[in-house]
């Protein structure tokens, strides 16, 4: 699958990429009650009476960033975009609370014991959103789309879930993908070239129809497919009825959904920011958003009295991307240097106060079986930095900033605003790297202007956070042609610990071999890596079915066709 890339305004930044793991994780702290001391749970409203809005029962409103209108499951990468999408579009599978795959649209599925050949029976007379039937042609279409030569979309089939013939499709010597057998109307066979321990969480794509984006396909040729962004066809929870860019996206309830008319009738999602969302949920404009969790947001929405909150250490982790292209950054122990040469902790302090966030060394959330956290702390080193940087060949110049070869340190940041962790780091970093010779200027932009730059190579520096989904695969992300590997970093040996990853399925010696693989990315630095935070989603008492239903593995939007209004 993908990672989901999320600004940082309430959230920080991510992206979207694998699930991982055969081990059943810890589900979130239980109910606690609204004491000052509950730093992560579900904390109930003190006084649901105290609710301004009473009237609106047909419409749930939920606060989001401005998505940038990729309403497609194979394209969207932005968070806001995959919220989105996901109300709109099912898979095969989906992921529960403890982040296992479950049944959505499959009926049952099995894997054959030597862990090549997937099989996957559907439920019975599923329909798409238009009423047309949803059948295994539309699950083979979808993945011959993202296998395609020109798909340039963040999933890939090809070099992570290796379904047997796909390279060959993609590359144009065969026209058809020799790993999709359909057997019938309701099953079909996934075939793989090699044993892959994640691949599970890939067949949770959500469903393309055939007759609606299929049409016009031929294979090498999928620009038409992009003009349908802003008219999606999913078989979700809801349908799309308008967006209007940067204000809202409107939906009304799926009667085809195959679990059943959501009771909602309306749901939309409006667009917020760090300086709008707090009082939107106080006055009842919107129902629910994530909020940036630090003290002070914490006890202001907790006065409110008519506020429930849920917090738990998101799946995911904030980094610093380097653009590996750019020759001052291929240098490990300038990357090296950077990280020590940057006060980590006072960056995550000051945004997540009161310990709702900790500084990593890896690419990976502390609630995976897979993390390990790697030998160097990069604790802030201001000495350490300059040594390094010192055997790098960076001599200070007459200015006081660093150069070598005629080339000045000097490096632009390129950061969303408005974005609380930017705000916090800019100044430190400033401050720090001047400290150490190094020039560090930024250039601000919204969200989706630095998400364009990072994917067409042209930034430097700059601050973005992954969301990952439960597995523990990142080969989209550090593969050298990952799909999602906008930095241009390769590493032979983070390749080949990647593919060993993946081929090997025993959970134990899995651990092993990711333990080896973060050693490795510890030590050379793809990303500087920042934090691990806590999640927030503030939610109004009014709304009834979230009760311990949004945990780090499982999406909001997985519940909405239960939700009801009060």
């Amino acid at each position: 699958m993908k990672k989901k890339m999320i600004s940082v305004l309430t959230l920080a930044l991510t992206g979207m990429l694998v699930l991982g793991g055969c081990k059943k994780v810890e589900t979130p702290p239980t109910t606690t009650e609204n004491t000052e001391s509950a730093v992560e749970g579900y904390i109930k409203a003190s006084d649901p009476s105290k609710n301004p809005v009473s009237e609106r029962k047909d419409t749930l409103v939920i606060g989001i960033d401005a998505p940038e209108e990729v309403f497609n499951p194979l394209y969207a990468e932005s968070a806001y975009d995959v919220y989105v999408t996901s109300t709109i579009f099912e898979g095969m599978l989906t992921a529960d609370e403890n982040g296992m795959p479950i049944e959505a649209l499959a009926e049952k599925y099995s894997i054959s014991d030597d862990g090549l050949k997937y099989t996957f029976t559907l439920k019975e007379g599923l329909k798409f959103s238009d009423g047309s039937p949803l059948t295994t042609e539309d699950v083979a279409f979808t993945y011959t789309v993202g296998s395609d030569a020109t798909y340039d979309g963040p999933t890939d089939f090809v070099n992570s879930t290796k379904i047997k013939g796909a390279k060959a499709y993609k590359e144009g010597t065969a026209s058809t993908i020799e790993g999709i057998n359909i057997v019938d109307d309701k099953t079909i066979e996934f075939t793989l070239e090699e044993p892959n321990a994640d691949a599970i969480y890939d067949f949770g794509a959500g469903i393309l129809s055939k007759a609606y984006y299929g049409k016009d396909y031929k294979q090498g040729n999928l620009d038409y497919i992009k003009g349908f962004h802003k008219t999606p066809l999913g078989a979700g929870q809801y349908k799309l009825v308008k967006t209007v860019a940067g204000q809202e996206v409107d939906l009304v309830a799926n009667e085809n959904y195959h679990k059943g008319e959501p009771k909602i009738p309306n749901l939309i999602y409006k667009v917020t920011s760090e300086e709008t969302r707090m009082q939107m949920l106080q006055t009842g404009e919107i129902d629910m958003d994530m909020v940036t969790v630090n003290q002070d947001n914490v006890q202001a929405l907790k006065d409110a009295q008519f506020i429930d909150l849920h917090i738990f250490p998101t799946n995911g982790y904030g980094y610093i991307g380097f653009n590996f292209k750019n020759p001052k950054f291929q240098d490990q122990k300038v990357r090296q240097a950077l990280a020590y040469g940057l006060n980590r902790k006072e960056v995550v302090d000051a945004v997540y106060a009161g310990g709702f966030a900790d500084v990593i060394n890896v690419p990976q959330s502390k609630l995976s079986w897979a993390y390990y956290k790697g030998d160097n702390a990069y604790e802030f080193n201001k000495d350490k930095a300059i040594e390094l940087l010192e055997e790098a060949g960076w001599k200070v110049g007459a200015d006081g900033i660093r150069e070598k070869d005629g080339v000045k340190l000097e490096i632009k940041f390129t950061a969303s605003s408005p974005n609380p962790v930017n705000d916090a780091l800019i100044p430190v970093a400033q401050a720090n790297y001047k400290e150490i010779g190094v020039k560090f200027e930024a250039e601000q932009m919204d969200f989706n202007a630095v998400l364009e730059k990072v994917d067409n190579g042209s930034v430097e520096m700059y601050f973005m956070a992954w969301g990952l989904t439960p597995a523990a695969d990142s080969t989209g992300i550090f593969g050298t042609e990952g799909a999602q590997n906008k930095i241009s970093y390769s590493n032979a040996k983070v390749d080949e610990l990647l593919a060993k990853g993946l081929r090997e399925t025993d959970i134990e010696k899995r651990k092993e071999i990711y333990k080896e693989l973060y050693t490795v990315l510890n030590e050379d630095l793809p990303y500087i890596f920042l934090y691990q935070r806590r999640d927030m989603w503030a939610v109004n008492s009014r709304v009834k079915g979230f009760e311990d239903q949004i945990t780090p593995y499982k999406d909001f939007t997985q519940s909405l066709y239960k939700l009801t209004l009060e």
